[in-house]
């Protein structure tokens, strides 16, 4: 079955719908895994895991109930523990991230350079080299995906790990000062209600 060969568009396409095979570049949308690893670890610092409710008998806040506020987002931008969990998976997933980028190059440049041989090659050397990019292409998709699932499975860990580290500290803070309910999600906040500093030196300390 003969092939034609569009060189304007870097595509190849069957010169009938009984062709076999079609080709079509996918260096556009290679991800590496840097990019995949650098956007979930910022999960640690964007996205907060709920913590525990922190309050005492009364379930709504009244007049004369002591309210405090922490903030989630710098508890994970700031505390040690959040920093040592990205380091963590940072190291943890190295050298998959190293073999994933690796990959994407040979598969970038195999990409590149049947683009460049197509007109050239006959039409039995087209057809291998065009399935031997394919096969690459869907390897390589196939191990990112795996490393997507596994890097989140396990931010999901240190955050759950985080959390409940924080939720204890933070109930131990409110029983200490005497606040019948502790607040992550406010409109406003007053500086004298936000005890996040004490927080974080406590969560700090008790790693």
């Amino acid at each position: 079955m003969a092939t034609a060969w569009n060189a304007s568009s870097s595509r190849w396409a069957p010169a009938s719908n009984a062709g076999k095979y079609q080709y079509l570049p996918r260096r556009n949308k290679l991800k590496t895994a840097s990019a995949t690893l650098t956007k979930t670890l910022a999960v640690l610092a964007l996205g907060w895991c709920a913590l525990a409710p922190v309050q005492a008998q009364t379930s709504t806040p009244t007049s004369a109930s002591r309210i405090a506020w922490i903030s989630p987002e710098r508890i994970y931008n700031e505390s040690k523990l959040a920093k040592l969990a990205e380091e963590k998976l940072k190291e943890e997933f190295k050298s998959r991230e190293k073999a994933m980028n690796e990959m994407a190059g040979r598969l970038k440049a195999a990409s590149e350079k049947l683009d460049k041989d197509a007109p050239s090659l006959n039409e039995i050397d087209r057809n291998k080299r065009q399935r031997d990019v394919m096969d690459l292409d869907k390897e390589y998709q196939r191990r990112q995906r795996e490393f997507r699932e596994d890097l989140s499975q396990r931010t999901n860990e240190e955050r759950q790990a985080i959390s409940e580290k924080a939720t204890k500290v933070i109930k131990q803070l409110a029983n200490v000062e005497g606040f019948d309910i502790v607040l992550q999600d406010a409109v406003w906040a007053s500086n004298r209600i936000d005890i996040t500093d004490k927080v974080l030196a406590a969560l700090d300390k008790d790693k």
